[in-house]
């Protein structure tokens, strides 16, 4: 058991800054895209490569959860011990840390938490930045424990939309959602699952950081309806995670990412899509 216990899936920059150095922790850095540019981290900082090592490229859905085998070896490259105790920071604030940290999450690790504002947030508070280390960390002797349920497929969203006790909520954008909007990647259809409630993840932050205990309650509990079965589904599988992030602050204990989310789902394909602002009906 790690030294350097956390008390929740969120830490500050305060924390993290009065816990850097402690022999224990592991800052990871999980930023993606034209983020990954910053050329600078937070002090030790190691890179959790999403759009590269991190993510299953045998797959042709984006930003698909690796084997286990590729995790665990990837993990103990960056240092990562099962003592270890990680934080997670992207330079957006909080975007692609949260895919990190369910990540772990899923592999059976619990010791992780993201850090919240990121790297703005670091550098608002006027603690200080470095390029990253170019040498290697010594191997570290993280082991997985596979859970079930937590990364789910098509079918299992499919069955949790007819689900009176299930919401599958959408991470994107109102307009995404509403098919208004074009989509990012070429061939996808505009739109969302019938039945699929939207809940945007940026109404989950405000100035970067996610909202108060209390407001993050108030918006799942309007958003699922009452329902304690949560399934989260985005563009590719990312910020699905901060509504899962949200959720698990805000309480909620049963949840679910769609890992290949509309990426999959808005394939040009049998699986149903709606336009327009109501969630409609499978």
């Amino acid at each position: 058991m790690s030294s350097l216990p956390l008390s929740g899936p969120l830490v500050t920059v305060e924390w993290l800054a009065g816990h850097l150095g402690h022999p224990d922790l592991v800052v990871l850095d999980a930023s993606v895209g034209a983020a990954r540019g910053a050329g600078t981290a937070i002090a030790g900082a190691r890179v959790f490569d999403i759009d590269g090592v991190m993510s299953d490229h045998d797959d042709p859905r984006p930003h698909t959860m690796p084997g286990t085998e590729q995790f665990v070896r990837e993990m103990r490259a960056l240092g990562v011990n099962d003592r270890s105790t990680v934080v997670v920071y992207d330079a957006v604030g909080v975007y692609s840390s949260a895919r990190a940290w369910w990540m772990l999450r899923s592999m059976g690790f619990d010791r992780a938490a993201v850090l919240d504002g990121g790297l703005p947030a670091w550098t608002a508070a006027g603690h200080p930045c470095r390029p990253f280390d170019q040498e290697s960390p010594a191997p570290g002797d993280f082991t997985a424990r596979p859970r079930t349920g937590l990364l789910v497929d098509s079918d299992t969203v499919r069955t949790a939309l007819a689900d009176e006790a299930s919401a599958v909520l959408d991470a994107r954008s109102r307009g995404r959602y509403a098919g208004t909007e074009s989509e990012p990647r070429p061939g996808l259809r505009g739109g969302h699952m019938p039945g699929a409630a939207n809940l945007p993840f940026t109404e989950l932050q405000a100035d970067g950081r996610m909202l108060p205990v209390e407001e993050l309650r108030s918006a799942f509990a309007e958003a699922a309806g009452g329902r304690e079965r949560l399934l989260f589904s985005c563009g590719s599988g990312v910020t699905a995670c901060v509504l899962a992030l949200g959720a698990e602050l805000a309480g909620y204990r049963d949840l679910a990412v769609y890992d290949g989310s509309w990426s999959e789902w808005g394939l040009p394909s049998d699986l149903p899509v709606v336009t327009g602002t109501d969630p409609g009906e499978e």
